[in-house]
């Protein structure tokens, strides 16, 4: 079977999602669109170094070309840029070069910015029309954003770009290429006129931002968070940033949860706020309520109009408000949004929603319903609102409860083991401001092993569902020990079994289990596109923020399924990603993969995106399972948090995706309640397990820790992996030498793990892999898949400056002042008159810390066929990786190596002949 990825067409649904995703914050006096024929004076040293994505395995990317904002600008032949102005930039960036940084996630969040003096101001607004500002910032893994200049805060060189800017041009806007939000109460203190959020845009970011600056398209972006006036206002900042202990005292009061129920006056832009180029109005056709089931529907059909001048888009929103009741709720919960098609001046559209009221349970986590360890609708009225953001609403409807109704009783599970005390509601005053007390949460003495044996006594249950594949369960029940304990070992980054340079393999790692027909899967990062440390080139997409903040989850759909093919292309079967943590503070450094602080949201463009990967047989891995709401001691610090907390907010997106197709989940690397979640029985059994009824595989982050429950964690634990049913440890060197010395077979032997136990997670690492386009590719049967329209996308560009060298033992390459920068190539020539067999050597000095993904790819004659998988574990030491290759080499032969990281200073390359 052929199928076709139309690069082009690609590129187009990447451009739309840009779109629509970029908020418009302030248009005072429409300074946008710019008219056609508009001169521009762009500011800004971005302007030049567009973001695409933030950093980490969350944008690791390699792309032939990314389309910054001022090339958009001039394709549209629309408006013309001042060329004196950029030549200023330029000759001043060869100064002032971009600064990358050294090693895993060192890149800086901001650059150093050109003085823009009163006088050039002037002197470009004498020949302007208007000006565009452009304001960066980059963020990403291992590594949170800080309350400092540069990060949150403006430069006092970027305040004086904006000031002097802003004095000198009538018509001015400041456009943000910001991973995260940042301080926005700049845009107040200088009066600024046109503030237009963008995010990360990928490589087509450029070209969709010139759409709407332009107005080719307008903005119909939605805040998926709340931008208040301060750090201190969130009511997690008390509590976030430590690299021990997270207690999460502000519970299920997350953004607009918080900020609607008691700080109002906090808040600078709301929840779901964004403005349009037109306006509209949306007014009430129909409320109607279904009480023909024990839990009422909710119909709703409402009329918008584009009452304005332009055309666009415009998002609806239903809240709920419901009863503070005995568990006491938040002002507003958001239960549905829907986006309307583009409505021309004068148009109208109905816009209907169903749902079930259930959308806006709460869970009982004390038993004050009398109902402990259950969702409950509280008795009570609930009204529903329906508007454009969280503060532009007004009454459609209410219903009301007679009785409390239970929608469903789940495990008792992962309850905190230390105390506590967090916020709650005891009321609301008649202007509906909710009155908060302190409520003491006592702690549960450590419960995760007796639920385990208890467990253990229904586990040949597991093997009687008649649902589970036969085949799978025979081959996993004909494993020896070894097989057993292999098989939960995933192999990279890097492994030669799978496409070259990326995460891991997993399945068929072993001859043995080779042999007994179990294929080898492939998966690679990452939520931003797929990241191939090989070199080769991919498709580098939108962030999380920007996709959510389209609130249209058919359209990310759409994207995802050209993403489905570019996976096929390159034989993998699982991309890791989506990042789908809850957006708790907006200093977490890897806020850019996530979506929004609304778990329904969050949601819906989790299964958006699983729905579109699966329209080809391959899927994503939902991470990180679960609380990775901050970088900083992410993998030291255990956070303490109510099971009503996790139910309500921070479960919610994976239990909606699980529920609507995904298949792998990826653990965190953190503790949640006192256990490493990577050996958490209650998190990865029952309530992934047993309360949502996932099929599929859990999978460990790349060099995680689990935990025995009350003792320390440890790298080789894999034993309290299978104990727990997280499947997978990812990753280990080589698969068969359990290089790690793992404990899995020695557990096996001592009965501390039953082997039933490992069977299960075997059968289900199997089950998987046999139904993915990795048992269609062994059988011969893949899907090929044929990319048209694409650039010529070189891996190597180093082959025009090729040295060669006699090939010897003993044979050293000299590499003084190699450029070992992310992206960069090194290629040298062998000439070879023995044909003999070599080993080479590779000795490089690291720099990073012990998670730090430093690789580089190995190419013969332009064909990838090894990875060197260096980590930072050895900061500023030397370290050595070799390769002995199978066959003889040529006549000659030219060898290339690709830096996919900066991070490495390379030392030496040795060539020495294998006996």
């Amino acid at each position: 079977m052929k199928k076709i990825l139309d690069w082009t067409k690609y590129m187009k649904a990447a451009r739309e999602v840009v779109q629509e995703g970029c908020v418009l914050l302030e248009n005072k006096n429409n300074v946008l669109p710019f008219a056609k024929g508009t001169k521009l004076a762009v500011f800004g040293r971005i302007q030049n170094n567009y973001y695409k994505s933030g950093t980490g395995s969350g944008g690791m990317v390699n792309v032939s070309h990314v389309y910054g904002i001022p090339e958009g600008l001039k394709s549209s032949g629309r408006v013309v840029l001042d060329s004196e102005l950029e030549q200023i930039y330029a000759d001043w960036e060869k100064e002032n070069p971009f600064v990358i940084g050294e090693g895993w996630g060192a890149e800086p969040w901001s650059q150093k910015e050109m003085s823009v003096s009163k006088e050039l101001a002037q002197k470009m607004a004498l020949k302007n029309d208007a000006a565009v500002v452009i304001i960066g910032r980059n963020a990403g893994e291992d590594k949170d954003n800080s309350e400092t200049e540069g990060s949150w805060f403006l430069t006092e060189e970027e305040k004086t770009m904006l000031k002097n800017v802003r004095a000198a041009f009538k018509e001015v806007c400041v456009v943000l290429n910001t991973a995260n939000i940042i301080d926005m109460n700049f845009i107040k203190e200088l009066n600024l006129d046109c503030v237009l959020l963008t995010w990360q845009g990928g490589m087509v970011g450029g070209l969709g931002i010139a759409d709407i600056l332009t107005g080719k398209a307008s903005p119909s972006g939605k805040l998926t968070g709340t931008i208040a006036r301060n750090i201190s206002d969130y009511p997690s900042s008390k509590n976030f940033g430590d690299e021990i202990e997270n207690v999460y005292e502000e519970d299920i009061y997350v953004g607009y949860r918080y900020f609607e129920s008691a700080a109002k006056d906090k808040v600078l832009y709301p929840f779901g706020y964004g403005l349009s180029y037109t306006d509209f109005s949306i007014e009430e056709k129909d409320f109607n309520l279904d009480f023909g089931s024990d839990i009422p529907r909710i119909g709703i059909t409402v009329n918008v109009k584009n009452t304005g001048n332009s055309f666009g888009k415009e998002t609806v929103q239903i809240y709920v408000k419901q009863p503070q009741g005995k568990l006491g709720k938040p002002a507003l919960v958001l239960a549905d949004f829907k986006k309307t098609s583009l409505l021309k001046k004068g148009k109208s559209e109905k816009v209907s929603f169903e749902f079930s009221l259930s959308r806006v349970r709460s869970f009982d986590d004390t038993g004050a319903t009398g109902n402990i360890d259950c969702f409950v609708l509280e008795k009570g009225k609930y009204e529903f609102f329906a508007g454009n953001n969280v503060e532009n609403i007004f009454k459609i409807g209410e219903v009301l409860l007679d009785e409390t109704i239970v929608t469903e009783k789940v495990s008792e599970a992962l309850q905190p083991v230390k105390s506590f005390e967090r916020l709650k509601s005891c009321g609301a005053k008649d202007d509906g401001q909710v009155i908060f007390e302190n409520e003491k949460i006592k702690a549960v003495s450590p419960y995760q092993n007796a639920h385990r044996q208890e467990e253990l006594k229904k586990l040949e249950d597991f093997f009687k569902d008649e649902s589970i594949d036969k085949e799978s369960l025979s081959i996993a029940q004909s494993l020896s020990d070894e097989d057993l304990a292999c098989i939960i070992r995933g192999e990279g980054m890097g492994s030669p079994k799978v496409t070259p340079g990326t995460a891991g393999a997993f399945g068929g790692v072993s001859d043995s289990l080779k042999a007994k027909g179990i294929p080898c899967a492939c998966c690679t990062d990452g939520p931003s596109g797929i990241r191939l440390d090989s070199g080769a080139q991919a498709f580098s997409l939108p962030n999380g923020t920007l996709e959510a903040c389209t609130f249209n989850p058919e359209l990310v759909e759409k994207l995802y399924r050209f993403t489905a093919l570019e996976m096929v292309f390159n034989k993998i079967d699982v991309l890791l990603g989506p990042g789908i943590n809850i957006m708790r503070h907006p200093l977490n450094g890897r806020n850019f993969e996530y979506f929004s602080e609304d778990p329904y949201l969050t949601g819906v463009f989790t299964s958006a995106i699983i729905r579109g990967l699966n329209t080809q047989g391959v899927t994503g891995s939902l991470k990180h399972f679960c609380c990775n709401n901050q970088e900083t001691g992410r993998r030291t610090s255990n956070t303490t948090l109510s099971t009503r907390a996790l139910r309500e907010i921070y479960l919610v997106p994976y239990e909606m995706a699980v529920k609507n197709g995904a298949s792998v989940i990826m653990t965190s690397y953190g503790s949640v309640n006192g256990m490493w979640t990577a050996g958490s029985f209650d998190l990865n059994t029952l309530i992934l397990r047993k309360d949502w009824g996932f099929k599929g595989i859990v999978m460990t982050d790349w060099w995680a820790v689990a935990n025995d429950e009350g003792k320390e964690p440890e790298k080789a634990n894999t034993a309290q992996l299978m104990r727990a049913q997280n499947d997978l440890y990812m990753v280990v060197p080589e698969a068969i030498a359990n290089t790690f010395g793992d404990n899995t077979e020695k557990a096996l032997k001592e009965n501390t793990v039953s082997r039933l136990e490992a069977i299960r997670s075997a059968y289900n690492i199997i089950n998987f892999v046999k139904h993915s386009n990795a048992q269609k590719r062994a059988d011969g049967k893949e899907v090929e898949v044929k990319i048209k329209h694409r650039p010529p996308m070189p891996m190597d560009k180093s082959a025009d400056k090729i040295v060669y060298y006699d090939l010897r033992d003993g044979l050293t390459i000299p590499v003084d002042n190699v450029n070992t920068t992310r992206g960069s190539t090194f290629g040298f020539g062998l000439s070879s008159k023995d044909q003999k067999k070599y080993r080479m050597t590779i000795t490089c000095e690291t720099v990073g810390n012990e998670v730090a993904q430093i690789n580089t790819s190995l190419a013969w004659n332009g064909v990838v066929i090894h990875t060197f998988g260096f980590t930072g574990e050895r900061n500023g030491r030397e370290v050595s990786e070799q390769i002995e290759f199978e066959r003889a080499f040529p006549r000659f032969l030219i060898l290339s190596l690709f830096f996919s990281q900066t991070g490495l200073k390379l030392k030496e390359i040795k060539f020495t002949t294998v006996q």
